[in-house]
């Protein structure tokens, strides 16, 4: 496909117009927005508003004017992306500490067996929450099914493992690695079939795969709100309850957010009878300021554009690859059906860090290009369809083929520090 196709590609985008609304650094393409997704231009007037008029001009005041209300706006938006009501849905914290509430919920509940289960591409950071979880209610340690690669599951010796180890079960809807996206549904009316729960993380998923939680049967979910809806670093994280298990799960952190009457100050804690008990401490206000926008954007454009062109854009990246670099060393290591694959792609090569970092530096024929590197070998190629264009994806392949054909790699550093 030559540059002109790509062109009218762009051209004929539903969602092109959604580009004008985040800020971009000139001579730069971004691809690793399911790190951390790019800025809205209005959270910087929300953000500044919020400094500078609701906290240094009406102080205290704004809790009543203003925060009190905030997160339950938040989370009618967020409910309206994911298809639930804003009652089963709790924003704030992080995603860790979400799914260690409702872990530690669903085991002190003796609702399921007390076996914690989930697989070699789900995230470390999970994995570390749940080997906590088990030393601390003296289980057995996790059970993590072993894949012999890292590219998509074995959905048959999955189930075989939850048929033999019901309990509860961790597992990212798209996996962090290989973009590989489980059959949700499917697995949880299996899991429900075999006594078992699945504690869903969408973090790699919210807002680019087209979500539907009532639909696909989940009962609880977890994820973040930085990547592709554009929260900001940090952004809060969020916790899913259908109502019907609400009455049956505690908070084992008690909090004074979560008391039924926060500001009467009780002695004694008696917890909210709804979603909101699973509150904790005072919010965020500015974190929770900063991704309404990206919410809002992610609305009007609808999970189901985002998803179709996110399809479109990871399909020409992968016939481009296929014709420009795969016989230059590089692998394709994410799902080649778009039904099991989430919105980036993954690649490798034998030097993946040192060529990372070669497109990250750009060159006189090319503009600087942020991806990230996954050890041991993996390049992630992350397709934002709000602001990723298919002119961008061109050009990162012709990049790419330039560094590897040139050898100019090879003047990198192979050290990695920090954030990759």
């Amino acid at each position: 496909m030559n540059i002109k196709k790509i062109i009218e590609l762009d051209i004929s985008d539903q969602l092109k117009d959604f580009k004008s609304d985040f800020v971009h650094t000139k001579n730069e393409i971004y691809l690793n927005g399911n790190s951390l997704g790019k800025l809205p231009k209005k959270s910087i007037i929300k953000i500044k508003d919020s400094a500078e008029n609701e906290w240094g001009k009406r102080l205290v005041r704004s809790w009543n004017e203003k925060w009190l209300d905030l997160s339950v706006r938040l989370e009618k938006k967020l409910g309206l992306l994911l298809g639930i009501k804003n009652t089963e849905i709790k924003i704030g914290d992080s995603t860790s500490i979400r799914l260690y509430q409702i872990t530690h919920a669903l085991l002190s509940s003796n609702l399921f067996r007390k076996n914690l289960l989930t697989d070699s591409l789900n995230f470390p950071s999970d994995n570390y929450i749940l080997e906590g979880l088990a030393s601390q209610f003296n289980i057995s340690k996790t059970v993590i099914v072993q894949y012999s690669q890292n590219i998509f599951s074995d959905i048959v010796l999955l189930k075989k493992t939850i048929k033999t180890n019901p309990g509860i079960i961790c597992l990212s809807l798209v996996s962090y690695k290989s973009s590989w996206m489980y059959p949700m549904k499917e697995l949880n009316d299996f899991a429900k079939n075999n006594n078992s729960i699945i504690v869903w993380d969408l973090s790699h998923a919210v807002g680019v795969v087209d979500i539907n939680l009532k639909k696909t049967n989940t009962l609880i979910a977890i994820g973040c709100t930085y990547k592709f809806l554009n929260g900001g670093p940090g952004s809060p994280g969020f916790l899913y309850i259908h109502s019907s298990l609400q009455p049956k799960l505690n908070n084992p952190i008690q909090g004074w957010f979560g008391h039924k009457v926060p500001f009467l100050f009780s002695d004694l804690y008696h917890p909210a009878n709804n979603i909101k008990k699973f509150d904790i401490g005072t919010p965020g206000i500015l974190s929770m300021v900063g991704m309404e926008i990206g919410l809002d954007l992610a609305l009007k454009a609808t999970t189901k554009l985002i998803r179709k062109k996110s399809v479109s854009q990871s399909e020409l990246l992968l016939s481009l690859i296929r014709k420009k670099i795969l016989s230059l060393d590089f692998k394709i290591e994410s799902p080649l059906k778009s039904s099991e694959r989430g919105s980036h792609i993954t690649i490798s090569h034998p030097e993946s860090l040192k060529i990372c970092k070669a497109l990250q530096n750009g060159s006189n024929k090319f503009p600087k290009i942020i991806t990230d590197f996954r050890p041991p070998r993996y390049i992630r190629l992350g397709i934002s369809p709000l602001y990723t264009s298919y002119k961008d994806l061109f050009i990162t392949v012709m990049s790419l083929h330039e560094i590897v054909k040139t050898k100019s790699y090879k003047k990198i550093k192979n050290n990695s520090h920090g954030v990759t």
